[in-house]
């Protein structure tokens, strides 16, 4: 095959044994890669009901077919496992070097079975792998972790994914990171490795991949450089803060968690701000010009290390507006203990001011707290809570649970400020703006996710831009829930979870028309727009079976309902959905998929359309 190793290293930590399975172009084009590989592994050989901690569980990292290749954005790629922190699937995305290294060193994918009886590491160098003692990294930070393991093989040069202190002591958020700032954040696949006794997998590769196109692939890359230079250029100046102003002026930046839109302390954490005080350089991921990445540095008193780079727009909203703070060093710092411990800064976060809206309301006291005086603001009582957290101390481990365990712990009818979908905290895109976004996140399968998701802002103006899927038909309010909203949804739905299938990046802005051409020169296959689509829905339905087997219903495909309170000042003031219209939505969208209006279980003959009828078998046998 061109563009794909097609080789998928198989490897059991309780036997030790390592095998590498070829499955065939036929499997490639069907699934692609990255989160479809990881859905179709998930459910073809999970059984139900696992304790998503226990042996029986699976790591699996793939890669798409563009991941590795010379053209901007193809440093991304998957990584699953039955998720500690909702009990579905799990899966997250990450961009880096990490990636194109495992492609180079001969391999797309990576299932880890079983349990080490000893802290280990998996090294992979040009289609070798071995499972090495990992004692002497066991409880370092993943900047240590880098530099020990490159010194032992005597390259540095390797690229290093782990899972961290926080995944160690299998905090339900911890996240797996490679090369220090590239945070596969979501659904807690770093407890995963950590309750594997598995802390990293390092890869040296240095294989060339040959692809169809080569000349065609150069040319593209060419064209995102220069010619759509203009469209990223924003990107690189401020990074994805450069939206926090803006947010606040449309009532969109989640403060206080959740309670209110805008934050008067929103100047001084906006990615302006940042470039302008405490920036020092910029970073990028494999092949790509953009550099968006932040990596900042500051002195006393919280001496922040350029090391773990700098917080992205999730993480201002998360550690900052959403905890009620200002103090942009302090915010920095909080990045930088969630990449050194491994821990997801958006679960964090917000687990975090779920404890200070519990504290303020007088549900917690300082006892409570571990003598914390928790209120919104407190910079230092947001720093001790992610130490506390990523070392299960204290007030921590019950932190550690993640919001809705916590509040189901505490009671006192905590479980109304938990801002969660599935037991995953919501990420900072406010669903009283970006209606379509909140029933996405509640019908997400990972919980609460604002990647594989729709931002009604798209269609404020125009719905041109998609007229390659067949979307058009002029402006839609951010607001409107109607029919032709949750079509959008239906139709986007795939096309974002493709993205995450193939191995691009959301940021970089192919379009789907460059997407095709990109695939086309990487592998030589004859694809189409509505193959690729078909990819996507493929991953969707599969990562929907898996979680109908483990239990879940339409009943949990529902948004918190502070989402249905208007707030009371800002330009959204009165608007938000009712629960009649998510509900409706919701069932609109079922229809539109070919899932059963009522029960939202895929209908036999849509997964016979996707030739995955198996999967639905799988589900309800």
């Amino acid at each position: 095959m061109m563009g794909c190793a097609g080789k998928i290293l198989r490897v059991n930590l309780s036997s030790g044994t390592i095998s590498v399975e070829e499955p065939g172009e036929a499997f490639y084009r069907q699934y692609f890669g990255g989160t479809g590989f990881v859905a179709y592994y998930l459910l073809k050989e999970l059984p139900k009901g696992i304790d998503p901690l226990g042996p029986e569980n699976k790591v699996v990292f793939a890669l798409g077919p563009l991941t590795g290749h010379p053209v901007a954005g193809a440093g991304r790629n998957s990584v699953g496992a039955k998720s500690p922190l909702t009990g579905g699937i799990g899966f997250s995305e990450a961009g880096g070097f990490w990636g194109a290294e495992l492609k180079k060193a001969g391999f797309d994918a990576i299932i880890i079975e079983g349990k080490a009886e000893k802290p280990s590491y998996l090294w992979i160098h040009d289609g070798q792998a071995e499972i090495r003692d990992g004692s002497n990294i066991w409880g370092k930070t993943t900047g240590e972790v880098e530099d020990v393991i490159r010194a032992e093989l005597g390259d540095d040069r390797i690229r290093v994914a782990q899972c961290g202190i926080a995944g160690e002591n299998r905090v339900r958020y911890a996240c797996v990171l490679n090369d220090i700032t590239h945070a596969y954040g979501r659904s807690g696949i770093g407890a995963v490795m950590g309750s594997k006794n598995l802390k990293a997998v390092a890869v040296r590769g240095t294989q060339n991949m040959p692809v169809a196109d080569p000349a065609k692939l150069q040319e593209l890359a060419r064209w995102m450089a220069t010619d759509n230079k203009p469209n990223w250029e924003g990107m690189k100046d401020t990074g994805t803060a450069g939206g926090v102003v803006s947010l606040h002026a449309s009532s969109a930046l989640p403060t206080k968690n959740f309670r209110f839109g805008q934050f008067e302390g929103h100047q001084k954490i906006s990615g302006q701000t940042m470039r302008d005080t405490v920036l020092v350089s910029r970073d990028n991921c494999y092949a790509c010009p953009i550099f968006c990445k932040r990596v900042v540095k500051t002195g006393e008193p919280h001496n922040v290390n350029p090391r773990y780079g700098g917080p992205e727009y999730e993480t201002i909203g998360s550690l900052g507006s959403t905890c009620g703070l200002d103090d942009l060093e302090a915010i920095c710092k909080g990045n930088e203990l969630c990449n050194a411990y491994g821990m997801d800064t958006i679960s964090a976060g917000v687990t975090i001011s779920f404890a200070m809206e519990c504290y303020e309301t007088g549900l917690l006291t300082k006892d409570d707290l571990d003598g914390l005086d928790a209120r919104f603001g407190n910079a230092e009582a947001m720093l001790s809570l992610l130490e506390k957290i990523a070392r299960r101390q204290g007030v921590g481990d019950v932190l550690a649970e993640g919001s809705l365990r916590a509040a189901r712990k505490w009671g006192k009818g905590s479980e109304i400020y938990a801002m969660q979908v599935k037991g995953q905290e919501i990420p900072m895109h406010e669903p009283r703006l970006k209606m379509a976004l909140g029933v996405g996140y509640a019908l997400s399968p990972t919980g609460a996710d604002h990647c594989h998701n729709v931002h009604d802002t798209a269609f404020v103006k125009s719905s041109s831009s998609y007229e390659d899927l067949g979307i058009g038909g002029g402006p839609i309010p951010a607001a409107d829930l109607g029919e032709r909203k949750i079509r959008i949804l239906s139709q986007l739905l795939p096309n974002r979870h493709f993205g995450n299938c193939v191995g691009l990046c959301n940021f970089v802005g192919w379009g789907n028309d460059k997407t095709l051409e990109l695939v086309r020169a990487a592998t030589g296959w004859k694809s189409t727009i509505f193959e690729l689509l078909k990819v996507g829905e493929r991953a969707l339905n599969l990562a929907k079976c898996f979680n109908l087997r483990e239990g879940f219903t339409q009943k949990d495909d529902v948004l918190p309902k502070r989402f249905y309170e208007p707030f009371l000042t800002g330009p959204l003031t009165g608007v938000a959905p009712t629960p009649e219209q998510v509900e409706e939505a919701k069932r609109n969208y079922y229809a539109m998929v070919g899932w059963d209006r009522e029960t939202g279980v895929p209908l036999r003959g849509k997964m016979k359309e996707l030739d995955i009828e198996w999967a639905l078998d799988a589900a309800t046998g």
